[in-house]
């Protein structure tokens, strides 16, 4: 018996709540569902002690400079986002959160991580690394993957 098939179905599923919710919230804060998805990846840019630049965002939000650009000025002119020149290769530019981009960020894992922890709640620690080894497995497939465009 296919055990696969039924797991692809409700991580699409997943997706698509996740997409919902995400749409939501950034419609409740004048945001277009891709300014959030920077603003997500740019807090886990800083959970992780990562540099982000635009060409970075461009790679993970798979938008062409153009529109990584005009994204970028968006949230900068908004007051979400710092742009710095990178001391270390001055050709270079450093993206950054400001207060207000890290606490709609925030808000919003804040707000998804809630529905998520709650339904965690019941599985025992042997069963979450387990599904943890799963989802690292799924997102590694993803991530070496060629994309569509390729």
């Amino acid at each position: 018996m296919d055990h696969t098939a039924p797991v692809a179905t409700l991580l699409r599923r997943i997706a698509a709540h996740l997409d919902l919710r995400a749409a939501e919230f950034a419609a409740a804060e004048g945001l277009h569902p891709t300014d959030l998805r920077a603003l997500v990846l740019l807090l886990d840019a800083r959970r992780d002690g990562h540099r982000a630049t635009p060409g970075w965002l461009s790679t993970r939000l798979a938008l062409n400079s153009a529109s990584v650009t005009a994204l970028v000025d968006r949230l900068a002119k908004a007051g979400y986002v710092d742009r710095t020149p990178d001391r270390r290769d001055r050709r270079r530019v450093l993206l950054a959160l400001r207060d207000r981009g890290l606490a709609v960020g925030t808000r919003y894992l804040g707000w998804t991580a809630g529905s998520m922890t709650s339904a965690l709640a019941e599985f025992d620690g042997e069963e979450l690394r387990t599904a943890i080894r799963v989802l690292d497995r799924l997102e590694q497939a993803f991530t070496s993957s060629p994309s569509v465009r390729a």
